[in-house]
């Protein structure tokens, strides 16, 4: 098997992460920043984005500042890159990675759920591509620009549905501007990954029967089998990027899931279907955050979800998903 040239380097690139402060956003602008890239970090919560740049200072080579911007708001999002060039003089490199996570059945979530979804991972998406495409087609080095899908948008996955929908219409953006903008030099990655081990199961939405939507999203997220580890999936997101590849899927499991899907869609339904049959059912109206129901819960159920969820648990402490749960994620 032949060895991959070296990627072309990114040192000196100006690159922006939303969705930066924690999780996967915050480990992509380390990695980033360790090929010698200026970061700026955009999220919603200043605080965690002043915690976020305390983690990335003494660790890397490249520069990072940060700057509040919502996403949904198309305005802001535009004045945030707008002030980025201005500082730096050219932009790069933007990876859309911020969103929203709500877990537990269709019903139970409502429509709301999926208009929330909708706005925070689509339309955020699609209000960061929008407002970096004419920087990054000027870009001395030739933009790139990656939007962070999921699996879960390449296949409908039961108790998703929201996320499922949104990072569908993340995918096809992602696969419509690669083609669309290749004659401007700007290459489009869309990223689809599994589960990973971020801690982001605080920052989730539960609905229905809340605790045990919870407990199996939090165990399954922090499997090591199932899961992949957070900084291992950085470096590769970040690599096919540098690399400028169309698509990456990340994980065994969700490179199987996606291949099955698109070989035997009607098969991969019909296990999907038995494994919504082996998901909670019922529940009470609204939703509540992750933090909140494992603080909450006295239980014995928590100390096997221990065992199952000790490395997700870990990554909370590790990539700054401790502070208030405000719901945005990668």
């Amino acid at each position: 098997m032949g060895i991959l040239p070296t990627p072309p380097s990114i040192e000196g690139l100006t690159a922006v992460v939303t969705g930066g402060s924690r999780g996967l956003g915050l480990l992509m602008a380390r990695e980033l920043m360790a090929r010698g890239c200026h970061v700026v970090l955009l999220a919603r919560d200043d605080a965690e984005l002043h915690r976020a740049i305390g983690r990335l200072t003494p660790c890397s080579t490249g520069s990072v500042r940060s700057a509040v911007c919502d996403v949904r708001d198309k305005d802001a999002v535009q004045r945030c890159l707008d002030e980025a060039v201005a500082e730096r003089g050219r932009l790069d490199i933007v990876i859309a990675n911020a969103g929203i996570i709500q877990v537990g059945p269709a019903d139970a979530l409502g429509t709301e759920g999926f208009h929330d979804a909708i706005d925070a991972i689509f339309n955020g998406t699609l209000n960061t591509a929008f407002a970096a495409l004419p920087h990054l087609r000027r870009s001395p080095a030739g933009g790139r620009l990656a939007l962070v899908g999921s699996v879960g948008g390449l296949l409908a996955v039961p108790h998703l549905l929201p996320y499922s929908c949104a990072k569908a219409a993340v995918a096809a953006l992602a696969e419509g501007l690669h083609a669309e903008e290749s004659p401007h030099g700007v290459s489009v990655t869309g990223v689809h990954p599994g589960l990973m081990r971020t801690g982001s199961h605080l920052h989730a939405r539960f609905g229905g029967d809340r605790r045990r939507e919870y407990a199996w999203f939090q165990a399954l997220a922090g499997a090591p089998v199932l899961s992949m580890d957070a900084e291992r999936a950085a470096h590769r997101i970040v690599t096919a990027v540098q690399r400028r590849r169309a698509r990456i899927v990340l994980t065994p499991a969700a490179k199987l899931g996606a291949l099955a899907h698109g070989v035997a869609p009607a098969t991969t339904t019909r296990l999907t279907t038995a494994v919504g049959r082996l998901l909670p059912s019922g529940g009470g109206s609204g939703t509540s955050e992750g933090a909140e129901i494992q603080g909450q819960d006295q239980s014995p159920a928590p100390r096997f979800r221990g065992v199952l969820g000790v490395f997700n648990e870990r990554a909370a402490d590790r990539f700054n998903q401790r502070g208030r749960p405000d719901g945005m994620l990668p």
